[in-house]
């Protein structure tokens, strides 16, 4: 993965307009049926190494499930993924800044949404892949989601500046880099 120059630079969302999305979650049955049953475009979504995959972390959890992502070590997390090639995300931290970096499959609307909450504490990253089916009440993201888009919610660390975090997306044929810059509060420099 490369650096984000050169790319569009994302809106942090921090206004909750669907307080109801992810209502429903994922569980380890539902989502292997899910997966086994999809194409290609439900492998690039979640699939090994995605970011956006439950089993992204070793072992089954929901993406809608906030994560405490940087209080682990990508490079030990990760491991297995990173000695098969599989590995399509990668997150550190400097003195200044928590850093996260992911590729994102090019599918469906490709619409990703970077959104902090008011308090700070989690932050999440989705988008659309799939606009042929409607949820029921009109917002893919409070039933199924999983049908319809992707997740992934991380809690973030006490000293993250989420009012500065900065989103980058740069494309290519085959996915996209997302790059999210999250400034350490104590940090006397800015990006």
């Amino acid at each position: 993965m490369t650096s984000c120059s050169g790319s569009l630079k994302l809106e942090i969302h921090t206004d909750d307009k669907t307080p109801g999305k992810w209502s429903v979650p994922l569980g380890d049955d539902v989502f292997r049926r899910f997966l086994s049953g999809g194409g290609g475009s439900e492998k690039a979504v979640f699939g090994e190494g995605s970011l956006f995959s439950p089993f992204l972390f070793g072992k089954y959890f929901d993406p809608s499930d906030a994560f405490p992502l940087w209080d682990f070590e990508a490079e030990v997390l990760l491991a297995s993924l990173k000695s098969l090639g599989q590995c399509r995300v990668d997150w550190s931290q400097t003195d200044l800044a928590y850093v996260l970096k992911s590729d994102i499959p090019v599918v469906g609307k490709n619409n990703v949404q970077v959104y902090v909450d008011v308090n700070g504490k989690v932050m999440e990253i989705s988008g659309q892949w799939n606009n042929k089916k409607a949820a029921a009440n009109g917002d893919w993201r409070s039933g199924r989601w999983w049908e319809h888009g992707y997740v992934r919610r991380l809690e973030l660390p006490c000293d993250a500046d989420a009012k500065n975090t900065e989103a980058f997306l740069s494309n290519n044929d085959d996915y996209s880099l997302l790059e999210i810059r999250i400034p350490k509060i104590n940090s006397k420099n800015k990006f």
